[in-house]
This record gives structure tokens, sequence and C-alpha cells, in this order.
């Protein structure tokens, strides 16, 4: 069964999740949780984070400040000791990749996921935008990975060109095949009656072509998810896959189908899930046919 939890720090989002039975934990980062404590007056967010904790039994990940392997180790540690007595269900979110600048290491990430692992501290390393860095942190050791859906979605259409491209509303659903049929178009464009056998090894612009509107072969945020999903399932690996940057109801319901472990969803996608204006219709209907005989048999 897919889990539930919600992208959110907002306590009452939190809570109203909870009532209608469906929520299994939260996610959060540090510009969240300041939002949330922003609204109110006289609250710490030392204070506010032990309240979210105390508010659901499903894990709760907390994101560290550092990029350095040693900062995060430190942070994850504190927040950890700090935190998960209240109710035991924190994680930990480590990025996959600390790299900013030219000269940073790639595997400072990796390298606090092992050792965070490996002392019982369950991490969520985020910010996974390809399936070799999902990969390489379930080797490590993560609890779970999170793939950026929307962001990769967001990478891809600003690449495309000819089809889609930057004015691609960030919430609509973005269809692997409108990055593929791009490419197509780009080639053909390229080619101009060449014959693509013979040139496309030897040729470095149709090479080029075969890199555009794509992404390490990726065509979207769902197909991501779904070539993590395969290489766990090709390795069994324990790694949870938390599908993360959900933007519209029907990355849900595909990652659904893939049979994803977890999707974080934003509260706005979750009412989105549950409406359709055939519902409501019906329900007018149904409300309609109810004649006052049946009334008085619903009376106590």
């Amino acid at each position: 069964m897919m889990k539930i939890f919600v992208d959110t720090a907002m306590i009452d989002e939190i809570k109203e999740a909870e009532s209608w039975g469906i929520l299994d934990g939260v996610t959060t980062n540090p510009s969240l949780i300041k939002k949330a404590v922003d609204r109110l007056d006289g609250v710490s967010l030392e204070d506010y984070i032990r309240k979210i904790l105390c508010t659901t039994h499903g894990p709760v990940s907390l994101e560290v400040a550092g990029s350095t392997y040693g900062d995060m180790v430190s942070e994850a540690k504190e927040l950890y000791r700090k935190f998960n007595p209240i109710n035991d269900n924190v994680v930990i979110k480590i990025p996959v990749n600390t790299h900013m600048e030219d000269g940073d290491d790639n595997f400072e990430g990796i390298k606090a996921i092992k050792t965070l692992s490996e002392t019982g501290i369950p991490v969520n390393c985020t910010l996974v935008m390809t399936p070799n860095q999902a990969l390489i942190a379930a080797k490590a050791g993560a609890a779970y990975v999170s793939p950026f859906l929307g962001r990769i979605d967001d990478h891809l259409r600003t690449n495309l060109g000819l089809v889609g491209g930057k004015d691609y509303p960030k919430d609509a659903h973005y269809p692997d095949e409108i990055a593929e049929r791009g490419r197509e178009y780009k080639l053909i464009e390229l080619l101009d009656g060449k014959d693509l056998g013979r040139i496309m090894y030897r040729d470095e612009d149709v090479m080029k072509v075969f890199d555009w509107g794509n992404d390490d072969g990726i065509f979207s945020g769902v197909d991501l998810v779904w070539s993590i999903k395969e290489i766990y399932d090709n390795y069994g690996f324990e790694t949870e896959i938390i599908a993360a940057s959900i933007r519209t109801a029907r990355q849900v319901r595909l990652c659904a189908e893939m049979g994803v472990h977890i999707a974080t969803i934003p509260f706005s996608v979750i009412e989105d899930m549950m409406t359709h204006h055939k519902t409501s219709q019906g329900m007018k209907a149904f409300c309609k046919d109810v004649v006052p005989e049946y009334m008085n048999i619903l009376k106590p």
C-alpha cells in the first residue's frame, strides 16, 4: 500500500490529514518550519518541532543545514538526540550531494548517510535527481530516497525549445512524450534528409540531440521515479522511495500505479485528489432522490 506523507510544517494541516485517517508521515524543511512559526506569537522553532512530532506517530523528516560530512553528521546526531525521544519518529534529511562550486567533494552526503545509517539513525536522502544517485544512496544505507519529480520537470521544461518549453505551466502534468517528441523534431530538423543510420555515431551535432530535452535518459519526474523503482526491484534494496516535489494529483496516481512506496504531497494536492465535478453532480442527484419516507427510517 502506498504511504502518504504530507509535505508541510503547518500543524493544522497535519492534524486535518490525520483526521482523514490517511496520514503516514510528514516531511519538513527549515523554510517550511520558519514559515509556520512566523504565524504564531511566542513559539520557538524548537518548541514548534516538538509539537509537529507529537501531532503524528509517522516518520517526520528533519533537515540538516551543513554541507560537509562533519557538519552533517554532527547536526544529524544533535537533531536525533534532541527530538527523537519525544515520539521516536525522527528521520534525518541528508542531501545526496552537497557539491555547489568547482572543487567541492561530490560524496560528502553519501559519506554522512553511510555513517548515520551505521549508527542506527534513519536517513531520508533528499535532492535526488538521477537514478544513479538513488542507487548510490541505497548502497550507502539510506532508509528513504526522495526523487524530486517537480524539479526534474522544471529542468526539462526549460530545455525544450520546440514543444512545451518554458511556458508549460508548473501545475500541469508534464508527460514524458513531450520531451521525447521534442527531441525527435529537433533531430529531424537537424538531419534535413540525411541518413541517421550512417552518421549518428560520427556526427557530433546529432549526438548532442540525444542529450537534448532529457537528463541522463530521463524524460520526466515520473520517469525518474519509475527508473529508480526498477533498479531497486532488480536488487532487492530495502530503501523506500519517497516521490517528492509532487505538483499534481496525476503524478500521485502514476506513482501509485508503478507501486512507489511513499508520496509526500502538498496539502493542496491531497485535496485535488478528492475532487471531481461528476462526484459533486452525483451528490446533488443523490440528495434530490432522498424521499421523506426514507428520511423517517434514518431517525433514531
